[in-house]
């Protein structure tokens, strides 16, 4: 799973990066503790080979929910089900879109039961790009919010000795397909990072607050070995 990033390219690099037109209220960056409810940067095909870089809720919000707390937070969506579940099939299949990203945060548990966070980067580059759906929810009164979650997986090897769950990476090339400018067959696309993608740090048990920030928290904690 996918529970807090970090996002700190610059929103010039991202729009150069994906070719996309950007809206005006994109969040603010560099964040370094992203924390699920809160706005994310996302690209979305928009037709005609055109891709928006645009600003949505990060908790996907079923069309039946009344109010976005009525129901359980949903920031990621299973791979293995996502074509199956109600809340998430149609979006599968016609509401695709990317989450940018510099990096993630993973918790391991120590002996004594406390939470030991590690830092998630990719091995080569700046930008870590993770497959998500989106949808316009309207509450009763006409309240609406664009929001997404994340897909994840299965883990592969080496992320399984911190969690048995993965985001979907999708890698440039298949960036059209994802976002569906380029036919069908995305499903393929939805498995484990291959072993050499990423690498990871233990970091301080800092990042566990939603109420930090700050570049130091990505930051190796000196002591520790990567798992």
């Amino acid at each position: 799973m996918c529970g807090r990033f970090v996002i700190a390219l610059p929103t010039d690099d991202m729009v150069q990066l994906f070719e996309a037109l950007p809206d005006n209220d994109l969040p603010d960056v560099p964040n370094y503790n992203v924390c699920p409810t809160t706005q994310v940067h996302v690209v979305q095909g928009v037709g005609g080979g055109t891709r928006r870089l645009t600003s949505m809720r990060w908790g996907f919000l079923p069309h039946w929910y009344k109010t976005p707390t009525v129901g359980p937070l949903l920031i990621n969506a299973r791979a293995e089900t996502i074509a199956d579940k109600p809340a998430f099939r149609d979006a599968a299949r016609q509401r695709r879109a990317l989450v940018v990203a510099s990096g993630f945060y993973e918790w391991t548990k120590s002996p004594d039961g406390l939470r030991n966070p590690w830092y998630i980067t990719p091995t080569k580059g700046e930008v870590l790009v993770m497959a998500a759906v989106w949808q316009d929810w309207i509450s009763p009164d006409g309240d609406r919010r664009r929001c997404c979650a994340l897909v994840t997986t299965a883990a592969n090897r080496g992320m399984s000795q911190i969690h048995h769950r993965m985001p979907v990476i999708v890698q440039p090339s298949d960036w059209p397909l994802w976002l569906g400018e380029a036919g069908h067959g995305a499903a393929r696309l939805m498995r484990a990072a291959p072993e050499d993608a990423l690498r990871w740090h233990r970091v301080d048990r800092a990042v566990n607050s939603n109420k930090v920030a700050g570049a130091e928290l990505t930051a190796p904690l000196a002591g520790t070995d990567d798992a």
